[in-house]
């Protein structure tokens, strides 16, 4: 790996990781805590009709593709709010109807020659010293927002009704909440693809959460698997070849695997303890 850094685009590789490990580790946190982890599926599938907006009209990729999720995290949120009940429904139709609007822009831009892979699957070795700096200002801004509303999110995240007698906006926090995760995704779908985002969005925290007692140490454990992850699965990738986000995602998931076993494990230990 220290050889392969030789390479910009590895050392750029290797950056971005970085900065997704951190974004995974506090947004996903909150993802998995507050069990939406389908709207932040939904979320990264309608992020598609972005990347067809931004092809379509010319501009600058990040730019079109935060913009068409922000908008349609606003529309989750209300869903969210408004009919929890019907929420899965709507949320989906959003999903389906992002997909399409995306796959519809794609069709109509002239002369059109994007590798589509490079966005469903990511194309971390590809990542351009500009989106570095997206990266760097929009996810310094993400954690900074995650940071300074830390008790309003850990009051909505437990109990929304006692949140609401002690004065939070609740509303408001779901709104801010829901828009860093779809800026949250946007960033990541660079390093894994709109398809394998949510797997590296909730398996750090997930694994993280068996193993802490606080949400902030949540957070610290998530960030380190999430790096943990990102950087193996760069290695094996530029080792033997593979596919980038693909690869990040199987190493992921072998962790996820290992944490099952070991918890598997612990459970009978202590069920033998407890067993005179």
């Amino acid at each position: 790996m220290i050889e392969a850094l030789q390479y910009e685009f590895m050392r750029n590789a290797v950056i971005a990781g970085v900065f997704a490990s951190l974004i995974c580790g506090i947004i996903g946190t909150f993802v998995v805590v507050n069990r939406l982890v389908f709207i932040a599926g939904g979320i990264a599938h309608a992020a598609f009709g972005g990347i067809g907006l931004a092809f379509f009209f010319g501009i600058p990729y990040l730019l079109g593709t935060i913009g068409f999720s922000l908008v349609a995290s606003v529309f989750m949120t209300l869903v969210l709010l408004k009919a929890k009940n019907r929420a899965d429904t709507f949320i989906g139709v959003i999903w389906a109807v992002g997909m399409a609007v995306g796959i519809i822009l794609l069709d109509l831009t002239p002369g059109y020659t994007v590798n589509l892979m490079t966005y469903l699957f990511g194309s971390i070795l590809a990542v351009p010293n500009s989106d570095l700096w997206w990266m760097l200002g929009l996810g310094g801004f993400t954690v900074f927002a995650a940071g300074y509303f830390y008790r309003d999110l850990l009051a909505v995240s437990y109990d929304d009704e006692f949140a609401r007698l002690r004065g939070v906006p609740v509303d408001l926090v779901y709104f801010l909440f829901i828009g860093m995760i779809a800026v949250s995704i946007v960033l990541i779908i660079r390093v894994v693809g709109l398809i394998l985002v949510i797997a590296l969005l909730t398996i750090p925290p997930y694994i993280a959460e068996k193993y802490t007692r606080s949400l902030a140490m949540m957070m610290a454990v998530s960030t380190l698997l999430a790096m943990l992850f990102n950087l193996s699965g760069l290695w094996l990738a530029y080792a033997f070849n593979l596919t980038s986000g693909a690869t990040i995602i199987l190493v992921a998931t072998f962790g996820f695997c290992v944490s099952m076993i070991i918890d598997v494990f612990r459970r009978k230990q202590q069920r033998e303890n407890v067993t005179p």
